[in-house]
């Protein structure tokens, strides 16, 4: 009759309305039933929401919500701005210097960083800009708050890993924060007379040896100004620059050779050079001195240093 279809309705309703309350806090109720039986369980959620009296306690969690949480996403997207901001001002820095060696005759490299389409990083980078706009500026609404407390947590819950996910989400936050990885970076071969480019290398694939060792040579020297801070051409820096090549040289053409050289002298580098005999006139302009090493027998090597000047004598003496 009509008082029975009036309770089914009714029950259905209820049912209903436990299965989205689950649904939207299955923590707090992994242990109650979907089930009339267990509405005086609801029931006594309810009560406990009351006696906690949540609503007035809204103004403090939007203060909280502003001052501690979003203020702090606001301070780590600052962060990784100014690392942005780093990497560009790195990356004019070598370029004035790197304009003056040629990297073909009557032009040079010029290195680009280009803003990558990856959208894992498009996504992160709107994602904390949806967390902090308007956030400081303050709102009372409460569906505001709300809002922007679920864009915190999802931010937040992805760097600790979530359950399912916890090695995707490893991998998804060592990408998006390194904000190196928020560029592509490429290298521009441009005309000295009108500054107009004559190849693009956005890899080094297609190219041949030779080139491909100079754009590795400009490359490394630019990757050594970066990640020490170098001051290019600076002629009483204080700062340590040494670096080992081991085998250097061996392989590669003289003309790449004396181009990476060339880039090592520019940065001041103090080089320790390992090359087979035959290539010691390609380094024999850039360095200071130069180690002969001795091992006959395969057991007791000997080492016999020569500055170049005792160097360019000796060899002079044995052409005579």
């Amino acid at each position: 009759d009509a008082e029975d279809r009036k309770l089914a309705r009714l029950s259905e309703k209820i049912i209903r309305g436990m299965t989205e309350y689950k649904k939207e806090w299955p923590l707090e109720t992994r242990d109650v039933d979907i089930d009339l039986a267990a509405g005086f369980e609801y029931r006594a959620m309810l009560e406990q929401l009351r006696a906690d009296d949540l609503p007035r306690f809204e103004g403090r969690f939007k203060e909280l919500l502003n001052e501690n949480t979003i203020r702090e996403v606001a301070n780590f997207q600052s962060q990784l701005a100014r690392e942005r901001e780093t990497i560009k001002e790195r990356i004019a820095q070598i370029n004035e210097s790197l304009t003056q060696i040629d990297y073909n005759p009557g032009r040079y490299i010029s290195l680009e960083a280009q803003i990558t389409s990856d959208a894992d990083i498009r996504e992160f980078q709107a994602e904390l800009r949806a967390c902090t706009e308007g956030a400081l500026s303050g709102s009372d609404n409460a569906q505001y708050s709300e809002a922007k407390f679920l864009q915190v947590r999802r931010i937040i819950e992805r760097f600790r890993g979530r359950e399912e996910y916890s090695d995707l989400d490893r991998r998804w936050t060592a990408k998006v924060s390194d904000v190196r990885n928020w560029f592509v970076f490429a290298a521009s071969e441009r005309w000295r007379e009108d500054d107009s480019e004559h190849e693009h290398y956005a890899d080094s694939g297609g190219k041949s040896g030779g080139q491909k060792e100079k754009l590795a040579y400009t490359v490394l020297a630019a990757s050594l100004a970066y990640q020490f801070g170098l001051e290019w051409g600076a002629i009483r820096s204080r700062s340590f620059r040494f670096v080992v090549i081991d085998e250097a040289f061996g392989r590669g053409s003289d003309e790449s050779a004396q181009y990476g050289l060339q880039l090592f002298a520019q940065l001041n580098l103090q080089l320790l050079i390992v090359t087979p005999l035959q290539k010691i006139h390609i380094i024999e302009p850039f360095v200071a001195g130069v180690g002969f090493v001795h091992n006959e027998d395969g057991r007791c090597s000997v080492l016999r240093n020569l500055s170049i000047e005792e160097y360019r004598a000796e060899k002079q003496r044995l052409k005579g």
